[in-house]
């Protein structure tokens, strides 16, 4: 009658980003596949045993990935688009680095000499976000005469590596209805979930070996159950477990949702014939009476009390005082403690975080935090507070002190929220008026070419940063460093000649958090890495209190890049909404207040660009379509907060300045209205990848501004030529008037290396003075 723990994913990128190091060796050709394959088994092992050694029961496997765990269940049950080939009956590591990074021309080979890819080379699949994170996953790609068939044994390879080192796992799967769900088609009038049949003889497959193999458990994530479902959706959700169930007598499951309340799903789940089913309580605390009344008796309940999206240490007490009624009533075998979801998305240990501010860090928990406290609560609840007291006492005395603290709360920061008006969020004119005036300032060509910002940091950049920051080397070299590369940006972007510049952003190190340091109300962490996707990763800043702007952040700057040159000069900034998405955000207090702090903190900024000159000014809402509710009846109530944020920063311009916008990946079908109300004069969007697919929304609504659709997907290294660009202009021509498009990249170059940028960049300003000779 034993409360057990249990984690559902644990980070993957090793405690210094090893895995980030290793895949970026590789795709370098500094060493081969086996090195790197053998640093995944490493970091796989090292994980597995800190997890039992910090308590878990329920140790998961195959939640580890080379690039991520989507692609990773498109291999397995050999769902390869065509254009990227097969060698056998297995995926090597170069096929599978060509779905998620594309290939350029002739220069990546698989380890058998097969070349996937020729000429200008096979873009990668598309990307999009995992649900409402940050976190990016590629769309799996299915057809109407799709077959199905095992390509991969990772799931039963890795719990066997576990088994080896005397750990039994509880391996992870992606569901079959939930994979099909996130997969596309090329045909539009073809619904994947119609493949449901052919894929489950996969699955059932998998699930057949790993009992074979010793499993006893198996997750299976279905986190569509968080959706808006239809009743045909959840009829396959009941068709597909019944076969799987019926196939696997000897298994049990562990059907796994979360991000959200199972709502009018309930029912569904709580009748599947699996064996356990995990509530997200972080997200949705609201539904444990209703999933206690629906479930039954011996059904095994994975209550997900730790948040495993924030960073932020849990009241035990609390927890404690709501978990003791459900484990005298159900049994304790009939519990597991869990985080809320995966750990993925938290970083991997605060005790790296030794210069961190003492104060807020009492407040904190990563995930090795997250799986002690998960077992305090367990050894509490089966031996008694008492046995745990000096941990409940220290976790309700750090609760306390984070209430109380005067570090939190600023009155001035909320006198100024409650004087803001709704003219405050209103520009003098609609944006008819404003073009015209902008035009006549700007005189631009037709297609307009840019770049979203961000030029690449290359080993010279980041040596430097990371030398000023030891202190080895001065401020005063380090201010001539910068200008020097911003001097060089410059100059090249008018050689090759661009219409309106960036100045490269050298001295950010991120566009998050390079704002939130200058922001009061935020604290920085060095070691507090996530994965944001392949080895792209993002340590996000923390905040822990009322934001304001102390001073300018970006004008000198902005003033010096314009120095340098007669063409317009970007002023870069990163929007409220994105900020408070890719940051952890305190949760003593609504976020739409925070992002409204936020948010006037910015439009100072931008303020203070225009005094300064700047007829230009970019605010990237990179995250609007990432913080929307899944649930449809949630979300307007969002996106009335959020689009209202976006224009308090914007919104105190004059009309001849153009405010710009960017968001990434995305689908913008259900919030292209509120797009439209953000009221920005220029949009650029991520297009590449969908061949134009995404515009069909901004054609639809009738897109009133100007849109940049991005012509080149900065995500993977080939270099696209001009033909291709001409291309994708003129399905965006077709779409929307060429009057209102300009041309640019997908997103900022940051992550690329010049000897990409520079042909890319050059075949741009080609493309776009073809595509103005054929007007």
């Amino acid at each position: 009658m034993t409360v057990t723990v249990a984690t559902l994913g644990f980070p993957r990128i090793g405690p210094r980003r090893e895995l980030k190091l290793a895949l970026e060796d590789h795709w370098a050709g500094k060493t081969d596949a086996p090195s790197l394959l053998a640093t995944g088994a490493g970091l796989r092992a090292q994980a597995w045993k800190r997890q039992k050694a910090l308590g878990v029961d329920h140790v998961p496997s195959n939640d580890f990935s080379l690039y991520d765990h989507v692609l990773d269940a498109s291999v397995m049950v050999g769902a390869i688009p065509a254009a990227y080939g097969r060698v056998g009956d297995a995926v090597d590591t170069a096929t599978y680095f060509a779905m998620a990074r594309g290939t350029q021309g002739q220069a990546e080979a698989c380890e058998h000499g097969h070349v996937h890819g020729h000429g200008a080379g096979l873009p990668a699949m598309e990307m999009t976000k995992w649900f409402d994170t940050n976190y990016h996953y590629l769309t799996p790609e299915v057809s109407r005469d799709q077959v199905f068939a095992l390509a991969s044994t990772k799931p039963i390879d890795e719990f066997l590596e576990a088994k080896a080192l005397g750990i039994r796992t509880r391996p992870v799967l992606l569901g079959p209805v939930t994979f099909l769900k996130l997969a596309k088609s090329r045909d539009p009038d073809f619904s994947p979930l119609t493949l449901l049949s052919s894929l489950i003889p996969v699955y059932v497959e998998v699930l057949q070996r790993l009992t074979a193999a010793g499993a006893d458990w198996v997750q299976i994530d279905e986190p569509c159950l968080a959706l808006d479902l239809t009743e045909f959706e959840r009829g396959e959700l009941r068709r597909a477990y019944g076969l799987l169930t019926h196939a696997t007598p000897g298994l049990r499951i562990m059907l796994t949702s979360y991000f959200g309340a199972y709502g009018d799903n309930l029912s569904t789940a709580a009748n599947l014939p699996v064996d356990g089913l995990h509530i997200d309580l972080a997200r949705a605390p609201e539904q444990l009476d209703a999933v206690l009344s629906a479930t039954r008796e011996g059904l095994v309940l994975s209550l997900g009390v730790i948040d495993g999206r924030n960073v932020w240490r849990a009241d035990l007490e609390a927890l404690l005082d709501r978990l003791d009624p459900i484990v005298s009533k159900r049994g304790g075998d009939r519990v597991i403690l869990a985080p809320s979801c995966s750990l993925l998305h938290t970083p991997i240990d605060l005790e790296l975080e030794t210069a961190l501010d003492p104060e807020v860090r009492q407040w904190l928990a990563f995930a090795v935090q997250k799986i002690e406290e998960l077992a305090i609560l367990a050894r509490a609840l089966n031996e008694g507070r008492e046995a745990v007291r000096p941990a409940l006492e220290a976790a309700s005395k750090a609760a306390a002190a984070r209430r109380a603290s005067p570090r939190i709360h600023d009155p001035a920061v909320q006198a100024r929220l409650a004087a803001v008006t709704p003219d405050d969020a209103e520009r003098a004119s609609p944006f008819a008026q404003r073009i015209a005036l902008q035009q006549a300032r700007l005189n631009l060509p037709p297609l307009p070419t840019t770049t979203i910002g961000s030029f690449p940091q290359t080993s010279a950049v980041r040596k430097a940063r990371a030398a000023h920051a030891k202190g080895a080397l001065a401020d005063a070299d380090y201010q001539v460093f910068l200008r020097e590369e911003t001097a060089a940006a410059v100059a090249w972007q008018e050689e090759i000649d661009l219409d309106v510049l960036v100045h490269g952003e050298f001295e950010r190190n991120d566009m998050v958090q390079y704002f939130g340091e200058q922001l009061a109300g935020f604290v920085f962490t060095k070691h507090a890495w996530v994965q944001s996707y392949g080895s792209r990763c993002v340590r996000p800043p923390i905040i822990y209190g009322d934001v304001s702007r102390p001073r300018p952040m970006t004008v000198e700057w902005w003033r010096y890049a314009q120095s340098l040159t007669d063409r317009p000069m970007k002023g870069m900034l990163t929007g409220p909404v994105t900020i408070l998405q890719w940051s952890f955000v305190r949760d003593d207090i609504p976020r739409s207040r925070t992002c409204r702090q936020i948010a006037l903190a910015i439009r100072d900024e931008v303020l203070d660009l225009e005094a300064a000159g700047a007829k230009v000014i970019q605010i990237d809402e990179a995250a609007l379509r990432e913080g929307l509710p899944l649930r449809r009846a949630d979300r307007q109530a969002y996106l009335d907060w959020a689009v209202e944020a976006f224009r308090l920063t914007a919104s105190g311009v004059r009309d001849e300045t153009q405010i710009h916008t960017h968001m990434c990946y995305s689908e913008f079908n259900d919030i292209i209205a509120a797009i439209g109300a953000m009221d920005a004069d220029v949009i650029s969007i991520e297009t590449a990848r969908s061949k134009m697919e995404l515009l069909d929304a901004f054609e639809a609504y009738a897109y009133p501004a100007e849109i940049g659709p991005g012509v080149y997907d900065i995500h993977a290294p080939r270099v696209p030529g001009s033909e291709e660009m001409v291309a994708l202009l003129a399905s965006a021509g077709a779409r929307l008037s060429p009057g209102q498009l300009w041309v640019n990249p997908d997103c900022g170059l940051k992550t690329r290396k010049w000897d990409e940028v520079r042909p890319a960049l050059v075949n741009m300003v080609a493309a776009a003075k073809a595509a103005r000779a054929a007007l």
